[in-house]
């Protein structure tokens, strides 16, 4: 075992991966990667022109710390004024990378004295769409629309929704006062022209150009919202700054060289489920992370697997594909000490653990922006590929545009084949699984069979199209639990369509290892909400992205299930516990579960 400390961070690792860290490390400190990044030497990616100069366009986050800091003052301005007016709260309206920052900072930080609370929409469910909307009066609330392209569908519907609502209430004033409650943060010229209204708004925030949108946090992206909080933004840039200074030594104690050589060493070596524990108060942070490394890392057939939120186990319920990362202040002593217990017994068991330290105050998220984003951009260089695309992401939405086509034309969906069904749940599947189902199979048995489809390696990932609340978090937490202690398989979760834009481009474009559960549910008519503008309403559209989201899954011939839970997702999560309890209640046939958990070389299918 090698326990080592330095101001990068510590690891526990046994004398083999320890070697492999160092070999990386060396490597990277001989070809001088730090100064080669620094001065934005693409050839660290790729010897390719064509892509060489795409990835040019994308290290514009390296400056962000210094950048930013000269436009606090206006932010803070436009914060007080919005205040002074009479707001009293705000939405975000994103997705992915532009509105995972905002949350990590809305959930992991209190409200300055000043500050208005901040709430973040992301979802395409109807009730969640609701519950945004009601949740402050649309008289006194702004609405941030953030998006880099100006084109992304669940913003605009977003947009198109919020408008006729603060239409109606001032449609007693002449020439309405809609735009004054709507702040647009997007790019230049074509991005700003695709947003609607744009030019009614009370304010466009314009970001660089040259920073992809998971490495916006530290922009307009994360800052708006963040002056609307009250927040100490000079805490949050010096912080990164901090770091971004660190990050520039060239020497092994660079903490984001040390971490991308880290977690890229570990995950050629097979280690490639990179489960992170993460103190309760800054948890958030793990969402963020998850796109961030999922996204960047997760194409060409290689890619670094996050597993967020898990509870933590005993060393027999993982495989030996698992590397754990710990972030910690230290200041939460009770956690501290408990997952230090289990830190230790995985260590000793075998499995790799890094330790890193975060800051207190808003300072630890600045900190941890730039350190992830340096430390991801690394290991993309020893992984191989280019982490500032997305090439597989589109594949979903295009999908899902043809199915809104059909709708459009057809007025309903495309209806799936149902295979099994028990009280509140149905179970509709790939061609594989229409083929193998026999009529009298019931849930558990269509169930048992799919997840013995899971890859030597691989992991089982849940797909939940409804809206987000603590209850289901934790429904979620135990299923993804129970299917890791009886398979000894990575299990992560994500909430449709959010995940489309992080983990949905690892899912496609990295190791085709992945083995799919998607839930649905169903809307009564009050349950649903128009998309002003639209034929479709946004039940429809979360329908459709689900449904487009399983024809890409399946294109790749990865395994894939669609569970519908009725129109009562507590209650069908909770239906979907005891069927999988039965279903798994012995092992998994060969080939899938504890025999075949070894993870092999990243990218392997083995």
């Amino acid at each position: 075992m090698s326990n080592t400390t330095a101001v990068a961070g510590r690891q526990r690792v046994s004398s083999d991966l320890a070697e492999r860290i160092d070999r990386t490390l060396a490597r990277a400190l001989a070809e001088d990667w730090v100064t080669r990044l620094w001065d934005r030497d693409a050839s660290l990616w790729t010897d390719d022109e064509r892509i060489a100069s795409l990835i040019g366009n994308r290290l514009g986050w390296l400056d962000l710390p210094a950048t930013f800091v000269e436009r606090v003052d206006i932010l803070e301005a436009f914060a007080q004024g919005v205040r002074a007016e009479g707001f009293s709260a705000a939405v975000v309206c994103g997705m992915g990378g532009s509105s995972l920052a905002p949350e990590v900072l809305q959930m992991s930080l209190p409200l300055g004295e000043t500050g208005i609370p901040v709430r973040v929409l992301d979802s395409t469910d109807p009730n969640a769409v609701r519950a945004a909307s009601t949740a402050s009066d649309p008289a006194s609330t702004l609405y941030l629309i953030c998006s880099k392209s100006g084109t992304t569908t669940e913003t605009l519907a977003f947009l198109a929704h919020f408008w006729k609502l603060e239409d109606d209430v001032h449609a007693d004033v002449p020439m309405g006062l809609a735009g004054e409650h709507f702040v647009a943060i997007t790019d230049p010229g074509s991005s700003l022209e695709s947003i609607p209204h744009n030019d009614l708004f009370r304010e466009v925030f314009l970001n660089p150009v040259d920073v992809g949108g998971r490495y916006s946090a530290l922009t307009y992206v994360g800052l708006v919202p963040a002056a609307l909080m009250g927040l100490d933004l000079r805490s949050l840039l010096d912080a990164a700054a901090a770091m971004a200074a660190d990050c520039a030594a060239t020497d092994q104690l660079n903490p984001g060289l040390w971490l991308g050589a880290a977690i890229g060493a570990l995950a050629r070596a097979g280690r490639d489920k990179l489960t992170l524990v993460i103190e309760p108060r800054n948890a958030a942070l793990g969402g963020w992370i998850e796109q961030l490394v999922a996204e960047s890392t997760g194409k060409r057939g290689v890619g670094i697997v996050p597993v967020v939120g898990e509870p933590m186990g005993d060393p027999g319920v993982y495989g030996d594909d698992r590397a754990f990362v710990r972030l910690s202040s230290g200041t939460d002593t009770e956690w501290q000490a408990r997952t230090s217990v289990a830190l230790d017994a995985l260590a000793e068991a075998g499995h790799p653990v890094l330790d890193l330290d975060l800051r207190s105050g808003v300072g630890a998220l600045g900190a941890e922006f730039f350190r992830w984003e340096f430390g991801t951009a690394v290991a993309g260089v020893v992984l191989g590929i280019n982490p500032f695309d997305e090439p597989n992401v589109t594949e979903s939405k295009d999908n899902t545009k043809r199915v809104l086509e059909t709708f459009r034309e057809t007025g309903g969906l495309p209806a799936a084949e149902v295979l099994a069904t028990q009280g509140p749940l149905s179970v509709a599947g790939d061609a594989p699984m229409r083929l193998t189902t026999a009529a009298n199979d019931d849930i558990a048995t269509v169930l048992r069979r799919h997840l013995a489809r899971s890859r030597p390696g691989g992991y089982f990932g849940i797909h939940a199209y409804t809206a987000q609340t603590p209850e289901r978090d934790a429904a979620l937490r135990g299923i993804c639990q129970l299917l890791r202690d009886r398979t000894t398989r990575p299990v992560t979760s994500g909430y449709g369509p959010r995940f489309l834009h992080s983990t949905g481009q690892l899912q496609k474009g990295g190791a085709q290892i992945g083995c799919f559960i998607q839930l649905t549910v169903d809307y009564v008519p009050d349950d649903d909400a128009p998309i002003p503008g639209s034929q479709e309403t946004f039940a429809a559209l979360i329908a459709a992205q689900a449904a487009g989201d399983f024809i890409s899954l399946e294109s790749h011939d990865l395994p894939v299930v669609n569970v519908n839970l009725s129109n009562d997702p507590d209650a069908g999560l909770s239906a979907l516990r005891e069927v999988l309890e039965a279903a798994l209640a012995q092992p998994l046939a060969a080939g899938a579960g504890a025999d075949a958990t070894a993870g092999g070389p990243v990218g392997s299918s083995r």
